[in-house]
């Protein structure tokens, strides 16, 4: 068994070699270095840590460290996941802005089919969503109808229906603080009404849109028959989705401040045949 020596291992720590740097000519001696084996392991030791504090104060105070995974600042870890969310919310904004502008260009060119309009969810669908075809059982129901519907004389005709005068709900109780004015491209009348005053559909249709605006708040259009479409703005809640059918008089919103162009709590209605505008005062009593 062999024993450890402690006097015999510190002195061989201790113990000093010589290093020189000889002149290959003259054999001169250039340099010359006296290290311990313990002087050797400390000044290693150091030079080592010399090297990770540098390093650490490299890293710490200079912009090195936004490069190394992980490591990013709180502050700058929230301002990334700020403007992700601003970025997705914007995304979702364009969605619903290209959808609206969608419905309303077919609603006014006459090219909307209901059966075509989804049923709004928590999601937004995009235009291809929204092709949608008709079923089989739908298109048999169809023809059917209009076969069995084909000889009744209690039917009237399409110029029939266009000849009599269309029978209107007033949408919403109250004073018209704004008539219809095409110079000044004011589409259709302002009714001022407390907030919360319900907001009624005009005429049985199909809900075409029902969303929000930055601008014109919560909007709900509505496709009705003969080419006619209502739209009902600043609304401060919408009580129907969109692809759902409602009857005249149904109440479909209620009345709002809502939106960046709304001066207070009121309506703004509008009615539009065949991409045409019209007075609302003109097809409704409003006195």
């Amino acid at each position: 068994m062999i024993k450890f020596n402690k006097g015999v291992f510190w002195e061989k720590l201790r113990f000093e070699y010589k290093l020189s740097f000889l002149n290959e000519h003259t054999l001169e001696e250039v340099f010359s270095l006296r290290l311990s084996r313990l002087q050797g392991i400390l000044m290693v030791f150091f030079l080592v840590a010399a090297m990770i504090a540098i390093t650490a104060i490299v890293i710490v105070e200079t912009p090195i460290r936004n490069y190394l995974p992980g490591y990013l600042p709180a502050d700058v870890r929230e301002s990334i996941i700020e403007n992700a969310l601003k970025t997705d919310s914007l995304e979702n904004l364009l969605l619903i802005q290209t959808q609206y502008i969608n419905n309303v260009r077919a609603a006014l060119n006459g090219t909307l089919n209901a059966d075509s309009v989804p049923v709004a969810s928590n999601r937004v669908k995009s235009p291809e969503e929204m092709k949608l075809e008709k079923s089989k059982y739908t298109e048999s129901f169809i023809r059917n109808y209009e076969e069995e519907e084909r000889f009744n004389l209690n039917l009237q005709s399409e110029a029939a229906m266009q000849l009599e005068k269309p029978v209107f709900y007033k949408p919403a109780r109250g004073i018209i603080s704004s008539q219809f004015d095409l110079q000044s491209k004011h589409y259709g009348i302002d009714i001022a009404a407390a907030e919360g005053e319900p907001v009624i559909t005009v005429q049985k249709g199909t809900v075409v849109f029902a969303g929000f605006d930055p601008n014109i708040g919560y909007v709900m259009q509505i496709q009705h028959a003969n080419g006619f479409f209502s739209t009902y703005k600043h609304c401060a809640a919408l009580l129907k989705s969109q692809g759902e059918t409602v009857d005249a008089g149904d109440v479909i919103a209620l009345v709002g401040n809502t939106g960046k162009y709304s001066t207070g709590s009121h309506l703004h209605f509008e009615i539009w045949h065949n991409g045409i505008a019209l007075d609302p005062c003109e097809l409704i009593r409003f006195d």
